[in-house]
């Protein structure tokens, strides 16, 4: 399904670029996408949709988030640290951490993966049409062993 949402990304610059559903399908299908990958890439476009609807809805700049147990164990703690790093830097607002917990713990099965984690950031910038900038596209790709120092 990662796949798909990558391709996805690097395809279309904006969610509106999509075409609908059905097109979008027989596009991702013809590329070599397996129908299963297709079909839950597509479902949690949906749902991404509906959560960043509610990104306009206000949450306290400064507020303090408290992770259930659910949460815990579908994130471990290196997503967790990672949620938190770009929260720290202002780079995640409230708001926008709201919907990757809301999709990370759409996937099944768990903990999610950091570099999984990473692409649902980056999606959520994308599906409200945010570019991250330079910095934060790094350490969303870049390893941290790749990185040069100046």
């Amino acid at each position: 399904m990662f796949d798909v949402l990558v391709y996805l990304y690097e395809t279309y610059w904006r969610p509106d670029a999509c075409p609908d559903a059905a097109q979008l399908h027989r596009k991702l299908s013809a590329v070599g996408f397996e129908r299963d990958d297709i079909r839950d890439a597509l479902n949690w476009l949906d749902g991404l949709a509906a959560a960043a609807q509610s990104v306009g809805e206000q949450t306290q700049a400064h507020s303090l988030r408290v992770y259930t147990t659910d949460e815990l164990a579908q994130l471990g703690p290196a997503s967790i640290e990672f949620i938190s790093f770009l929260a720290s830097a202002g780079v995640l607002p409230p708001p926008m951490r709201e919907v990757v917990l809301d999709r990370a713990m759409a996937i099944e099965g768990g903990p999610v993966d950091l570099e999984d984690l990473k692409i649902i950031v980056l999606m959520v910038f994308w599906s409200l049409g945010e570019e991250p900038d330079a910095l934060i596209l790094d350490e969303l790709f870049v390893a941290p062993e790749e990185r040069l120092i100046h």
